[in-house]
């Protein structure tokens, strides 16, 4: 028999609560934030506003299904079922955290502050969500496939992001590597390189971080669709030297092409800015760019 859909609702811990939690109080918080020209009222009204709303989300989950909730913190240690429908209480950017811990279960994108947030993945309202669950169940719903990027090392560690993956150093010291991509031709391309770091990512991440890469070199390159299975890719700050180039900063891969990187130093890759669960590549270790055969079904009707 199968099972129940359980309803998993996965929200950020308000920056009420973490100030509060530095402070001890919430008069210690506002009083310092006040010796700064600011006060702890804004940030107590965003609390409210997603109590509330995760209040809704809460009610809307129907009597007979399991649930579940899970803090951004605890994505990593989470175990996600096939039976799951995600429901995601926040900002766009906690969408794209959860998006590579699943394997195609719906995400219901729920906005908690309609005109604060960009509302790019999270389009819908507390009051849609009861309506959203059913029509999930009878697969009644629109939803779009999100294409995720991959990255795999040589000894089958692997990452996927929704936005976009990070490769270089721990610290702010220079990335050392050898890249290689594809030709024109179908021949690979290869160069030595000193850089703060390499970004590949998806349409989805197009609006963000390398959107903010794309327009600081002026590039002409065609940024994909979010659902287009096309990557592109940009170095940051490539440094030329008699031993390292500056020739192959960006780009884009189709459908089946790949983009390599092989450390010659300490590397680390991560994705969608969650630094703490990273993969650590050593000097001679190879990773592989890629779009990912997985998608995020994000529910749009």
């Amino acid at each position: 028999m199968s099972l129940r859909p359980r309803a998993v609702v996965v929200y950020r811990t308000s920056e009420f609560d973490e100030l509060v939690a530095r402070h001890g109080t919430a008069q210690q918080a506002d009083f310092f934030l006040r010796q700064r020209g600011r006060a702890i009222d804004e940030l107590a009204d965003r609390r409210r506003d997603l109590g509330s709303a995760l209040t809704a989300v809460r009610g809307a989950v129907p009597v007979d299904w399991r649930r579940a909730e899970v803090e951004r913190a605890d994505l990593a240690r989470f175990v996600f079922g096939p039976e799951d429908v995600i429901v995601v209480v926040g900002q766009d950017g906690l969408v794209a955290n959860v998006a590579k811990y699943l394997d195609g279960q719906p995400v219901i994108g729920v906005d908690p502050e309609p005109g604060r947030n960009a509302g790019v993945l999270v389009t819908q309202r507390p009051d849609d969500v009861e309506r959203l669950l059913a029509a999930v169940v009878s697969e009644q719903v629109g939803v779009s496939d999100r294409t995720l990027v991959e990255a795999v090392t040589d000894d089958g560690q692997r990452i996927r992001a929704l936005n976009e993956v990070f490769v270089g150093h721990a610290g702010h010291q220079s990335a050392r590597y050898r890249i290689d991509v594809p030709g024109e031709r179908g021949e690979r391309r290869s160069e030595r390189q000193s850089s703060s770091g390499l970004l590949a990512g998806t349409g989805t991440g197009s609006t963000g971080w390398l959107r903010s890469a794309w327009l600081e070199r002026r590039s002409d390159l065609a940024l994909p669709e979010p659902c287009r299975p096309d990557l592109a890719w940009f170095v940051r700050e490539a440094w030329p030297s008699p031993a390292t180039g500056v020739a192959l900063t960006e780009g884009t891969l189709a459908d089946g092409q790949r983009l390599g990187i092989v450390a010659e130093g300490d590397l680390v890759c991560f994705g969608d800015g969650i630094e703490s669960d990273r993969i650590t590549l050593s000097w001679g270790q190879r990773l592989d760019i890629s779009r990912s055969a997985t998608v995020m079904r994000l529910v749009v009707g």
